[in-house]
């Protein structure tokens, strides 16, 4: 895997791109103007992105109705030298529709512990724990 990144400013803004060629924006804030995510939100966005398409994927190959779905990453951060690195991340998954709630359970489970490439890459690093939301109610 190869992805590229183009300075666009003479700040920190960055245009950076993977095989689909499709463009994000990379930024640090200055003078608190940003023109795109942070390298962090990006990590973030990563985990969120792997495990929702898991758990998608899982859920549709059991013929399972998604109506909605909807997640939140949120990373704690700690001062180690000069850097704020993750020392948690919690993913919450909020969904909708006619789902089987030890199935939706189920498919998280194998995500963050199977196939999650993002989360596994992280795993030595930083804890990273999901709760999950069925149809407003708290299942995980």
């Amino acid at each position: 895997m190869k992805v590229s990144l183009e300075r666009k400013n003479s700040n920190f803004l960055f245009e950076a791109k993977g095989a689909s060629g499709v463009p994000v924006m990379i930024d640090s804030k200055v003078d608190g103007l940003s023109y795109g995510a942070s390298p962090m939100e990006l990590l973030l966005m990563g985990v969120g992105g792997c495990s929702a398409i898991d758990v998608i994927s899982i859920l549709k190959k059991q013929r399972q109705e998604i109506e909605s779905y909807h997640i939140e990453v949120v990373g704690d951060r700690e001062v180690v030298k000069e850097a704020k690195p993750f020392n948690s991340i919690i993913v919450h998954v909020f969904l909708e529709g006619k789902i089987d709630p030890k199935k939706a359970i189920r498919a998280a489970a194998l995500s963050f512990e199977k196939y999650c490439s993002v989360s596994i890459t992280l795993e030595n690093s930083v804890k990273i724990s999901y709760t999950m939301t069925l149809n407003s109610s708290k299942i995980v």
